[in-house]
């Protein structure tokens, strides 16, 4: 069986647009859109993640060219913080709304293995 050379990319793919530390946050920018309720969303961070974020700034999640911040959360609904990010890696979310606000939930655990005793990633790197 040949290989297809040309394959479509899922629509639910998103490819950051921006990755930036202001304080105390780091926002992850993806692009604009609509984002719905109940849908999962694949997001990968494509940009490195700045030096001088430290390794507890919780991750927001920004759409271009709006101000709300929408909070990355994990499975269990715990604030992701930068220490648990890494650049160019597939997340799995789910979006979830409510009147006023909502979050990007992520559908599994994180891998354990990115961690050294809570110091940051074995690797040193963000």
């Amino acid at each position: 069986m040949a290989c297809k050379n040309i394959c479509k990319l899922c629509d639910k793919l998103i490819l950051s647009e921006n990755v930036s530390y202001n304080a105390p946050n780091l926002w992850v920018t993806i692009p604009s859109g609509n984002y719905y309720n109940g849908e999962k969303y694949c997001i990968v961070v494509a940009q490195n993640i700045p030096a001088e974020t430290p390794v507890d700034a919780p991750v927001q999640i920004v759409v271009s060219g709006g101000t709300q911040l929408y909070p990355l959360t994990s499975c269990d609904c715990k604030p992701v913080t930068a220490r648990a990010l890494r650049t160019r890696t597939k997340y799995s979310t789910v979006v979830e709304t409510s009147a006023a606000s909502g979050v990007f939930r992520l559908l599994g655990k994180l891998c354990g293995c990115m961690f050294n005793s809570g110091r940051g990633y074995i690797d040193g790197n963000l």
